[in-house]
């Protein structure tokens, strides 16, 4: 929690500063209350005049109006500030998890993310609410109280100190018992989330398997293992409302006892109004534990929260922009390995090795391979999701790793297997990487992709709704929308992730051959399965456990290298190949 304190702006300060006054007010004035009980009393017993009376009341009234709007300020001061904090976090956590690169990512799970950027955040907003309106007035209202209780009678001030610390030692061993018990229910919250969200995505197989039954149970064990947890933590911290009220009870019951025996000794200055306010004071003493006693419930919550936010926020970025500025592109779009070697964090062996060629501008370059080849891995290092274990990545002569992110990224068109596409209309998607995209430019690109056949089909066309994630639309309709977003950028290099898996024989071609006239200036990296996609790439590289084992065009490879030959022939016939 202290670390994120650290978060508060110099304004921020100031407010808490500005608090703290009226929460001495509010408890100067709550504290005072019950002397002018006694007064009352007093004048009453002395048969003071009306206006004397009336003068003491007309005081009380205006310190409980004090005491209210002392109140009422407070509550909003804390309210805003633990609101706008929150907010902040939240635009700090989205910002840092954009920062991230794959290998970040990889480190929490998409669940423990979504929770730790609500609930976690929901519990230290929470907290901070409370901490800002009672951290302050409830220890300095108990001290205040106990100083005016122990100028009143040292007798009652003993016995009542007595419950006081039967109180306070049933409250610490409530709070060593739940702590831990608070970790284990935000990760069980993490799982819970991880096992609806995994069952949502996947309905579809779920339903085709019938295995409703089993994601039932899984859900279950989770769920079960969550509730039992809670009720446990429950439980305990229901044992403090008995705990609070056995106290309060047992410190009337000692008052009115310890105090009717004063009264009747005649050995004490003790009088009956002193002893009325003496009990009002110990009631606010109470109030402010049992205030404390709701801190000591929320605040050990939020600090787990708080240290999986921190996490979060303070995980070292593995992919940096250079500090001494950036070197410029040639704006050309060539690109060369040179002996690059790449390895996943803790891996003891590199999944790339020795990897060297060189496309140049306008060039088309393949990669194939078995699966676990690396070759997504390896067209991953030019936009830099992974960055090179050993070696260099050059785009026009300049380290990738010499240049920002954002620099490098605008003059790259990257289009996943998985077309990715984000909730609303078809023009959004299309022009997602672009600041403005004209209607006619929008047509082109999408007349490219061979996207234009179904949009004009869509209710609104180009205004048509796309649903989270593009569920409604079908996986080469996903493709080739994500293929126009590429082509309206008009990058100099082309990175298809197998992006044509999804789209039939005739489309491909169709696509393709589109591809080549509207690109022709700009290079392109194409990881593809299916030979058809690649016969008439410049070059194709040949992947085989991390390693190149042919490199060359088409026919070239057919003769030079078994394990291109093997994948074409398992594809295609003699025939077909032009054997």
């Amino acid at each position: 929690m202290l670390k994120l304190f650290k978060r508060f702006r110099t304004r921020d300060w100031l407010f808490v500063l500005i608090l703290c006054g009226f929460v001495v007010g509010q408890v100067y004035f709550d504290v005072t209350l019950p002397t002018y009980t006694a007064k009352t009393f007093n004048a009453m017993k002395n048969f003071s005049t009306i206006g004397e009376i009336l003068s003491i009341g007309l005081t009380m009234l205006l310190f409980s109006i004090g005491s209210m709007a002392c109140s009422i300020v407070v509550s909003y001061i804390a309210t805003s500030l633990a609101v706008k904090f929150s907010a902040r976090l939240r635009r700090s956590l989205f910002s840092k998890v954009q920062s991230f690169s794959f290998e970040e990512t990889g480190k929490f799970s998409t669940a423990s993310l979504l929770t730790r950027s609500t609930n976690d955040i929901q519990q230290v907003q929470m907290a901070i609410m409370m901490i800002l309106r009672m951290a302050i007035s409830a220890p300095l209202t108990a001290v205040w109280a106990i100083v005016k209780i122990n100028a009143s009678s040292s007798e009652l001030t003993i016995a009542s100190s007595l419950w006081i610390v039967i109180l306070v030692t049933l409250l610490t061993t409530i709070f060593l018992l739940v702590l831990p018990k608070f970790k284990i229910v935000q990760k069980l919250t993490d799982k819970l989330n991880g096992v609806t969200r995994e069952n949502m995505l996947g309905l579809r197989v779920v339903k085709a398997y019938n295995a409703d039954t089993y994601q039932e149970k899984k859900f279950d064990t989770v769920n079960t293992d969550l509730t039992k947890t809670n009720l446990f933590v429950n439980r305990i911290m229901g044992l403090m409302q008995p705990a609070m009220m056995l106290v309060m009870n047992g410190i009337t019951l000692t008052i009115y006892w310890l105090g009717a025996s004063l009264l009747n000794s005649n050995t004490s200055n003790l009088d009956y109004p002193t002893m009325m306010a003496f009990s009002m004071l110990v009631m606010q003493v109470l109030m402010a534990f049992m205030i404390l006693t709701m801190l000591f419930i929320m605040v050990p919550r939020a600090s787990v929260s708080a240290k999986r936010i921190n996490e979060v926020l303070q995980t070292p970025l593995s992919i940096m922009d250079p500090l001494n500025g950036s070197e410029e592109f040639k704006t050309q779009g060539e690109i060369e390995f040179k002996n690059v070697c790449f390895k996943y964090p803790g891996a003891e062996q590199c999944i790339l090795q020795n990897i060297s060629f060189k496309v140049k501008k306008g060039q088309t370059v393949a990669v194939i391979g078995s699966t676990g080849s690396g070759k997504s891995t390896l067209i991953n290092l030019v936009p830099r999701f992974f960055d090179a274990t050993e070696g260099e990545v050059l785009v026009d002569g300049v380290n990738v790793k010499n240049v920002t992110q954002e620099n490098l990224r605008k003059r790259i068109g990257y289009i996943p297997q998985k077309g990715i596409l984000f909730s609303g209309s078809v023009s959004d998607n299309i022009g997602y990487g672009v600041l403005s995209l004209s209607l006619d430019k929008m047509t082109e690109v999408a007349s490219v992709a061979m996207a234009d056949e179904f949009i004009i089909n869509m209710e609104g066309g180009y205004n048509a709704e796309i649903a989270q994630g593009g569920k409604n639309v079908s996986g080469g309709q996903r493709q080739r929308l994500s293929i126009a977003r590429a082509v309206a950028i008009s990058p100099e290099i082309y990175i298809f992730d197998d992006s044509f898996s999804a789209l039939d024989y005739t489309t491909d071609k169709a696509v393709r051959e589109n591809l080549k006239h509207y690109t022709k200036t700009a290079t392109s990296l194409i990881v593809a399965q299916r030979i058809g996609t690649i016969l008439d790439a410049d070059m194709i590289i040949v992947l085989e456990q991390g390693k190149i084992v042919g490199s060359g065009t088409h026919q070239e490879l057919l003769h030079s290298c078994e394990v291109y030959r093997e994948i074409a022939l398992s594809q295609l016939s003699l025939e077909e190949l032009g054997i």
